[in-house]
């Protein structure tokens, strides 16, 4: 994916070019696929590593296991494992810290379960994610009096995102270990991505590296854009449909 995204939508449903022309080719070739059932399963089947080599996005809008379209704001992102990853936390407390993925993983953890719902339309319904609240991160470092935000970092060096601390202290807000009852992939994020559950999915930073305490919330990579910094569903961005969460 082009590093030059002002055109394309946040949250993996990208038009950079002729956007009422491709979405009708990919719908007349959805349209294929039903009628053709041994090869849609067979596209299905290897629509995953497909998607991690796709420069264009176009593999995003195409039926897939999970429901979910695979994006990057990054032309390429590192696959980082057990023996890499580390996730610091730092800025503006008393006890700067780095996790390793065991250590993350050995944290007692917690269970969310809700819609995922993108600020362009798409929504999949009913998704478990499993993670550490970032409220028990916060606690572990101590937040100092004058920190009254977060700022989030992931290791593809390009997305960035941002929460108040009251909003990341939320015990629907975690880094996110596994997804669907299964350890995050590396296409969703893995191996440990930012879940934001009240707000829409562009503030679930994916490939989650950094968090950081500062004064004031900084927009995110997004937010420079145009998006809303208080993404909450169904009441940002234009909408105003959802009850107060």
């Amino acid at each position: 994916m082009s590093t030059d995204t002002r055109t394309q939508d946040p949250d993996g449903h990208g038009a950079p070019v002729g956007r009422r022309l491709l979405l009708g080719t990919v719908a007349a070739g959805a349209a294929a696929l039903v009628a053709a059932p041994v090869l849609r399963r067979g596209l299905e089947a290897g629509l995953g590593a497909a998607a991690d080599r796709d420069p264009t996005g176009l593999t995003g809008l195409l039926p897939n296991g999970g429901g979910f379209r695979y994006y990057s704001v990054a032309a390429s992102v590192p696959e980082r494992g057990p023996a890499d990853y580390r996730l610091r936390v730092d800025g503006l407390v008393e006890r700067p810290m780095t996790y390793d993925l065991a250590a993350l993983r050995g944290m007692p953890q917690t269970r969310v379960v809700r819609d995922v719902q993108c600020v362009t339309g798409w929504r999949v319904p009913g998704t478990s994610f499993e993670g550490v609240p970032v409220m028990r991160l916060l606690d572990a470092a101590g937040v100092r009096p004058e920190g009254r935000a977060i700022r989030f970092t992931c290791f593809d060096g390009t997305y960035t995102e941002s929460l108040t601390l009251p909003q990341a202290r939320r015990d629907d807000v975690m880094v996110a270990l596994s997804m669907q009852d299964r350890p995050l992939e590396h296409g969703h994020g893995g191996p440990a991505r930012l879940y934001v559950a009240p707000m829409y999915f562009y503030k679930s930073a994916k490939w989650l590296s950094g968090i950081t305490v500062t004064r004031e919330a900084e927009p995110g990579y997004w937010e420079e854009l145009g998006y809303d910094v208080d993404a909450w569903v169904g009441r940002s961005n234009g909408r105003d449909d959802a009850p107060t969460v």
